[in-house]
């Protein structure tokens, strides 16, 4: 029989970006509050500035359990699922620890897909087998607590809309903010000023993206050095704004927050009406319960759906909050695949750096441009950063210009070392009806349990996105001076990724969708949930803003309701 602990007022599943974040307003509302992370403490002695070990190792990430519970991977249900990486790590502070720190706002069209596109296109423009419905919530909902975040944590950045007033230096399409970023953005490189410059010339509006990176001393935190290894890695001076270095401590400070270590979440237990009672993990050779009035899950998407589907119950025999069997459904990975590289006659300058120390367009984004005569909805976010190091660099692309190995091979690196460029292309993905998560029925963990399967693939409308995003990215490339540019393949199936969406969408109709417009599941009253699965479109943009801002207006609802949600 497993362990059982004193009862907590919250038991949150999950201590990153998320998790991280929702223990902050929770606790300073005097709330008890129990954090359950798989992994352990990291400090900034674990992250040397090393390209070999940061950057190639791929360390800590994988070293961790993570790695045995790697989604499997399948386009249609007519294949078999074939297992891969995982690109979580399991830490204190979670992916916050290794994330490139980009940290965006979604645009207010990503509130309301399907409400403007039927208002400036029709009905026809959706295709027929999407799922995607308007979010529950706006934009402006949304908005105090984006900023409540960005000042919490700590995002650089210069914004395009503050309160109604455009400032061309930031990014003119933003939705309206109510101030200015609490940091000044990350510097600018000789790369990245001529990637602007030329971008400026073509009538377009590029401008530096915000980054949870400090640029000056932020609570304690020194600013970025610009050493350029922190991409898969985590930051050896703590410049990089995770939850780990921000919001948790500040959470243990209340006195309110304990933090269990290595703990494996295998269950989430309810009573006989269905109601959650706590969760079971195992720590070492023991397995425990923890009792908690609430329970928050925030185990990043792939994990949140699992947990749910493994805790049946006479209550929820096809998985807890699934009654209505919509847990895994409406699953999105973003498209971020299919890049441009370009090669330039001249040195870029381009040494370390940090990806994200760079520059956006998004003029191709969302639907900030008229789509009439296109056969899409939604567009791309173009990126460009500093980031070059030198094992990366003795991989880059020979533009058909050298063989792959030899004399000339290396004559051409020497050369060009510093001469090539790969952009970043974030695509909007919808939801299909096809596309969804479950647990695959064969391959199991290192304790036996089975790990999800992803069974998805792009659509036509996310190849047209792309094939429209590579031809303005090259477009961009060529106006900088490239001599030679490379378009890579659109993909097909969605492999696991950190930005994966849906699978627990939330939404006011509990026939579509898992989770209330405050986070908490229409079956489990008190059971909420934190991330990405909440989201049922992907915009154009990194997550990690959302999915904070999400986390904290969940705590925040709890918090003032919180007779009722416990009742």
């Amino acid at each position: 029989m497993p362990r059982s602990l004193p009862k907590t007022d919250v038991v949150i599943v999950g201590m990153g970006a998320a998790g991280g974040v929702a223990a902050l307003p929770l606790t300073n509302a005097g709330l008890k509050v129990v954090g359950l992370e798989a992994g352990g403490w990291l400090n900034p002695r674990d992250f040397a500035p090393d390209e070999l070990r940061n950057n190639n190792r791929n360390w800590p990430q994988t070293i961790q359990k993570a790695a045995s519970e790697a989604p499997t991977v399948r386009a249609n249900p007519s294949e078999t699922a074939v297992q891969g990486g995982h690109p979580m790590m399991n830490a204190v502070g979670g992916t916050s620890m290794h994330y490139w720190a980009q940290s965006w706002r979604l645009n207010p069209w990503d509130f309301k897909v399907v409400s403007s596109t039927l208002a400036r296109y029709g009905r026809g423009r959706i295709p027929e087998d999407s799922t995607v419905e308007d979010w529950p919530i706006s934009y402006e909902d949304l908005e105090p607590f984006y900023d409540k975040v960005e000042y919490t944590v700590g995002v650089s950045g210069r914004a395009g809309n503050v309160q109604g007033v455009i400032n061309s230096a930031g990014n003119i399409f933003e939705g309206q903010r109510r101030r200015q970023y609490p940091m000044q953005p990350l510097r600018s490189s000789p790369f990245t000023d001529l990637m602007s410059s030329a971008a400026t010339k073509m009538e377009w509006h590029p401008f530096q993206g915000p980054a949870a990176i400090t640029t000056e001393v932020y609570d304690g935190r020194p600013p970025c050095q610009y050493h350029g290894f922190c991409n898969k890695g985590g930051c050896h001076v703590q410049a990089k704004s995770s939850t780990a270095f921000s919001t948790i401590p500040r959470a243990i400070d209340t006195g309110n927050l304990d933090i269990v270590t290595f703990a494996r979440v295998t269950e989430i237990r309810t009573d006989a009406s269905g109601k959650a009672t706590g969760v079971e993990y195992v720590k070492g050779n023991e397995i425990f319960f923890q009792p908690a009035q609430v329970v928050l899950i925030a185990s990043y998407a792939y994990e949140n759906v699992r947990l749910l589907l493994l805790s049946k119950s006479s209550a929820f025999p096809n998985g807890l909050a699934n009654n209505s069997d919509q847990v895994g459904k409406h699953y999105i990975s973003h498209h971020q695949g299919s890049p441009v590289a370009a090669l330039f006659p001249e040195d870029l300058h381009n040494w370390y750096g940090l990806p994200a120390q760079g520059v956006a367009i998004d003029d191709w984004a969302d639907d900030n441009f008229d789509h009439s005569e296109l056969d899409f909805i939604g567009g791309a976010n173009l990126w460009v950063h500093t980031d070059r190091k030198p094992i990366g660099a003795a991989k880059m692309n020979t533009f058909g210009e050298a063989p792959s190995w030899g004399r000339g091979w290396k004559a051409f690196i020497a050369r060009n070392a510093d001469r090539s460029n790969t952009s970043y292309i974030q695509k909007t993905t919808l939801p299909y009806t096809n596309n969804y998560l479950d647990l695959d029925p064969s391959v199991k963990d290192s304790i036996g349990l089975p790990v999800t399967r992803i069974t998805a693939r792009y659509r036509e409308n996310e190849l047209r996105i792309a094939a429209f995003a590579q031809d303005k990215m090259e477009e961009w490339y060529r106006a900088a001076g490239a001599t030679h540019v490379l378009r890579f393949g659109l993909g097909n199936a969605m492999g696991a990724t950190t930005h994966a969406y849906g699978g627990t969408r939330m939404g006011d109709d509990p026939d579509t969708n898992v989770a209330d417009r405050w986070g908490f599941c229409h079956e489990v009253p008190n059971l909420g949930i934190l991330g990405a699965s909440l989201m049922g479109t992907s915009g154009s943009r990194n997550p990690t803003l959302t999915v904070q801002a999400l986390a904290w207006r969940t705590a925040e609802h709890l918090a003032n309701v919180w007779r009722s949600r416990t009742a």
